[in-house]
C-alpha cells in the first residue's frame, strides 16, 4: 500500500471525529437544553399576583426589537444549513465536489455540514421574554412531563444511532470511501444491490419520525425553539420520500441485522458450555 493513498486517511478520520463531536453536541443542543431550560422568573411562567405584569402577546412580541432581531439571527442560521445540506447534495456540486477532491468527496460534504451545525448551535439566540405556545410550569407536571420526555428522546436517539449503524456509519461518514480506495478496491456503493443504491437515492433522512419526535416534545415551547422545530419540520417533510420498496428493504437489513446477532450470540452460548466445564477443572 503507497504512502500517498494512507496519507488521505488523515483528512477522512478528521472529519469523522469533528462530525461525531458535533453530534454530541447537537444532542445537547436539542435535547438537554430544551428538557431542563431554566427559565428566568417571570418569562413565559404563568402569573399568580393580581399585580404582575402579563407576558406581552403574540403581536407586541414579535414587532419588539428585543425579541425579533433574535429571530431574525436564527432564521439566517437556519437557512443557511439548509443550503449548505441541499445544495451539496445536488449532483452538479457532487460532480464538483468530487473532481476537486476525488475520493474525500463524502468527507468534504459532512465536515460541511457538521461545520453549518456548529455554526447553528454556537450562534443561536434564544428567546426568553416573549410568549411561549405551551409552558408546562405547575406542580405535579413540572417534575413528570420533562422526565417522561427525557424517556422520549432518550428512546428517539437510540433508535437513530440504531438506523446509522444499520446503514454503514464508516460510509455515510466517508471514511469507507478512503479505505477502499487505499485497498483499491474503487467505490463501495458500486458492490451495493440495486435495491441499496434506489434507497440511498431517495433517502435524505433516515430518522424523519424519530428527529420530528425530539423537536417538538419539550416541556417549554418558546418562540425560537417553535421556529426551529418548524422550519426543520417543514425541510424533513420536504425531503422525506421513501416509498414502499424502501421500507420493506430496510425491514429485510433489521431482520438480517438481527440474525447476526442471534447467530453470534447462540454461537457464544455454545462455546461457553463446551469450554465451561473445562475451565473449571483447569481452575
Amino acid at each position: 500500500m503507497e504512502v500517498l493513498p494512507l496519507l488521505l486517511m488523515v483528512p477522512a478520520l478528521c472529519s469523522f471525529l469533528f462530525t461525531f463531536g458535533t453530534g454530541v453536541e447537537l444532542i445537547r443542543f436539542v435535547s438537554f437544553r430544551a428538557l431542563f431550560l431554566q427559565l428566568p422568573t417571570g418569562a413565559g411562567a404563568p402569573q399568580h399576583r393580581a399585580d404582575a405584569a402579563p407576558s406581552p402577546g403574540w403581536g407586541a412580541a414579535l414587532r419588539d426589537p428585543k425579541i425579533l432581531h433574535p429571530l431574525i439571527m436564527d432564521v439566517g442560521l437556519i437557512v443557511l444549513f439548509i443550503l449548505q445540506h441541499s445544495l451539496m447534495a445536488t449532483d452538479r456540486v457532487k460532480s464538483w465536489t468530487s473532481s476537486c477532491f476525488g475520493v474525500l468527496q463524502r468527507s468534504v460534504y459532512v465536515f460541511c455540514t457538521a461545520l453549518a451545525l456548529q455554526l447553528l448551535m454556537r450562534y443561536w439566540q434564544p428567546v426568553r421574554e416573549g410568549p411561549m405556545l405551551w409552558n408546562i410550569s405547575t406542580e405535579p407536571w413540572v417534575t413528570w412531563v420533562p422526565l417522561i420526555f427525557f424517556i422520549l428522546h432518550f428512546i428517539a436517539w437510540l433508535v437513530i444511532f440504531s438506523v446509522i449503524l444499520i446503514f454503514d456509519y464508516a460510509e455515510l461518514m466517508g471514511v469507507k470511501q478512503v479505505y477502499y480506495h487505499c485497498l483499491g478496491m474503487g467505490d463501495p456503493l458500486a458492490v451495493k444491490s440495486s435495491r441499496a443504491v434506489r434507497l440511498y437515492s431517495h433517502l435524505r433522512h433516515p430518522v424523519y419520525l424519530e428527529f420530528l419526535l425530539i423537536l417538538w416534545a419539550v416541556p417549554c415551547l418558546s418562540l425560537d425553539r417553535l421556529l426551529l422545530a418548524l422550519l426543520f419540520t417543514t425541510y424533513l417533510t420536504c425531503a422525506h420520500s421513501l416509498d414502499q420498496q424502501d421500507y420493506l428493504y430496510l425491514r429485510a437489513q433489521l431482520d438480517k441485522k438481527f440474525q447476526v446477532f442471534s447467530r453470534e450470540e447462540a454461537a457464544y452460548g455454545d462455546l461457553l458450555a463446551q469450554n465451561g466445564p473445562s475451565v473449571h477443572k483447569e481452575n
